[in-house]
């Protein structure tokens, strides 16, 4: 991939995460991700293989958060999920097979990255929609550390895998 490709996928990612974020007190913040993941596929130079990653990586960020609230980690408005946060899962995907490739191996780098910015993420997004954390800000983000240190390299194979 050219370094351009990756410096632009890398700004959707942030552009994407603020979107969806923000999009759960302004929902037409959330018509910039469809937009964005258009512009993406139409770039892609796989676009076949990207629109199966999207759609594995996707159902698994769901499914994950999915269960992280039904056990009470968090607390949504919408059940099982809100919009935002499926199409934040949509953002995240369209950057594993390119920007966020590196974080799949080795391992030990992909839990690393996964440890501390999983948690930051989602204690940060909590906050900006409203999203409950019962259990409070610091337990919440000590109990995603191992989830994400899991998710983030496993999520990264999961996108390259054909």
């Amino acid at each position: 991939m050219p370094s351009g490709w990756l410096i632009a996928n890398a700004l959707w990612l942030q552009i994407g995460w603020w979107a969806c974020v923000l999009g759960a007190k302004a929902p037409w913040l959330l018509l910039l991700v469809p937009l964005g993941l258009a512009v993406h596929l139409k770039l892609c130079p796989t676009r076949g293989a990207e629109v199966g990653a999207l759609l594995r990586v996707t159902l698994a960020g769901c499914i994950l958060d999915g269960l992280l609230g039904a056990i009470g980690l968090f607390r949504f408005e919408a059940w099982p999920l809100p919009l935002w946060l499926a199409l934040l899962w949509l953002v995240l995907a369209s950057g594993l097979r390119h920007s966020l490739a590196w974080a799949g191996r080795p391992f030990w780098r992909g839990a690393a990255v996964g440890a501390l910015g999983g948690p930051l993420a989602y204690v940060g997004g909590a906050r900006l929609a409203d999203v409950a954390l019962p259990l409070g800000p610091v337990v919440t983000g000590l109990l995603l550390m191992p989830v994400w240190a899991l998710a983030l390299p496993l999520l990264v194979h999961l996108a390259v895998r054909r």
